[in-house]
């Protein structure tokens, strides 16, 4: 039955990439959808429930964020992370909390000094409420979600179903990029990040949520399971999922996503014992070749220009200068406003507008780390330090969470080459928090009674 319904819901959300592709409109009603479904969901669970609930609710709303975005779906731009917050919130009302976890409401306050900063240095550019949507909105969520994630305990089974929730909207996105770019081969013209192959939308965010993607079906196709079908089909969608990612030409999303499942098979071979360890030495070298052939396929589709990208080449095979792509720029124009500004930084959005008075250039950050620092001075360094030290902490305390290394790693290196524009690397952080409880529900027989 499990199976089934899992088939039934790949198909639903096929078949939802075809009717936004086709009616773009409706895009929006599936975020509503999304919003009303989930939220019906939550107030009608249990007290015991409800912790799974809101984490499943904050998962399918990460894996459908750029999805929504690229189909002109959001209603407002920062609407998945504001749904994230609002859920989050209701756990936290609603179901009992670690006292350690308030950890992060002092990250949060930390955090809010950086608003006041701003407002005393304002000048006509300056959009207060702008500044803050774009740039704390990220970092309040993830804020709002550790809170919630800290130390709580679910199954790995419903761990499993929470991984499926973020790539159920994955799947539809995938499907979204074959009916916008059917042919690769006829966009491909130079080795820049590909807004043709990423549905238009921006090659940096779409490469980073597919690479959530690859992690969770690699997930699966180590995961045992009694059907050779389900196998079958989660083979399938890695490598389309796989060869999407790398064809928006956007390197860091699938970077990322190697490291994750190197992580994650390291974890997975050291906690299998006996037989299981050869299964997992052999669905490794099976895992290796599909990968090298769909890296060969990517490459026959791009004209082998994909290898020239990924080895900092252009087009003709010239070495570029800087494989950064500019963020090396950004990360240090932001480290000298630090320490022009170490004790209040220059104010919460401030980075964008100081560097466009002084270069002439308005980029806008890339990197959380470098962002923080200048915006938030000494206070950002100590809010950044409680992001990065509490989990390790608490891994020291508790080792139950297989996935520890790859979530953590994805968020470290995902804010540092595409900050926190998406609420991915917020909701992923609170991943790292939780505790899994490997054991199997005890199965309740009926005694038979014997008869005299």
């Amino acid at each position: 039955m499990k199976f089934l319904n899992e088939i039934k819901l790949i198909g639903l959300h096929v078949i939802i990439a075809m009717a936004v592709f086709a009616v773009p409109l409706l895009s929006n009603i599936y975020l509503v959808g999304i919003f009303i479904y989930f939220f019906f969901r939550i107030i009608k669970s249990t007290t015991k429930e409800r912790t799974l609930e809101i984490l499943l609710a904050c998962a399918y709303i990460v894996g459908a964020e750029v999805f929504i975005r690229m189909t002109g779906g959001s209603i407002l731009y920062e609407a998945s992370k504001y749904m994230i917050i609002f859920f989050s919130l209701v756990g936290i009302v609603t179901t009992r909390l670690s006292q350690k976890s308030f950890v992060y409401v002092l990250y949060i306050m930390l955090l809010i000094l950086g608003i006041f900063v701003s407002g005393f240095n304002q000048t006509t550019d300056t959009v207060i409420r702008k500044a803050i949507a774009f740039n704390l909105s990220g970092p309040f969520c993830l804020g709002i979600v550790a809170i919630f994630c800290y130390q709580k305990v679910i199954t790995y089974v419903s761990f499993q179903k929470l991984l499926f929730y973020i790539a159920l909207p994955l799947i539809s996105t995938t499907v979204y990029l074959f009916l916008y770019n059917p042919s690769v081969r006829e966009v491909i013209s130079g080795t820049g990040s590909n807004f043709d192959t990423s549905g238009g939308f921006g090659p940096n965010q779409v490469a980073t949520v597919l690479g959530i993607g690859m992690f969770i079906f690699t997930v699966r196709f180590f995961s045992k399971s009694p059907y050779k079908f389900s196998k079958i089909i989660n083979i399938i969608l890695l490598a389309v999922i796989s060869f999407r990612a790398i064809v928006t030409f956007s390197r860091g999303g699938v970077i990322v996503a190697i490291f994750m499942i190197l992580a994650f098979i390291v974890l997975y071979f050291k906690k299998s014992t006996g037989k299981n360890k050869k299964r997992v030495v052999f669905l490794t070298t099976l895992f290796v070749f599909l990968g090298l052939s769909i890296w060969t396929i990517s490459s026959l589709q791009t004209n082998g220009i994909i290898e020239n990208r990924y080895n900092n080449e252009d087009a003709l095979g010239r070495e570029k200068e800087d494989f950064s792509t500019g963020r090396s720029d950004l990360m240090a124009f932001e480290l000298n406003a630090f320490l022009e500004n170490p004790f209040f930084g220059i104010g919460v959005g401030k980075s964008k507008e100081l560097r466009f008075e002084k270069t002439g250039v308005k980029a806008a950050s890339h990197n959380e780390m470098s962002r923080i620092l200048s915006e938030h001075g000494l206070f950002g360094l100590f809010a950044f330090s409680i992001l990065f030290l509490t989990p390790l902490i608490l891994r020291i305390r508790n080792k139950s969470n297989i996935f520890f290394y790859s979530f953590f790693l994805f968020w470290f290196l995902t804010i540092n080459h595409s900050s926190m524009r998406i609420a991915a690397p917020a909701f992923i952080y609170g991943l790292c928090l939780l505790s899994i409880n490997y054991e199997k529900p005890p199965i309740h027989r009926k005694q038979a009674i014997s008869k005299r």
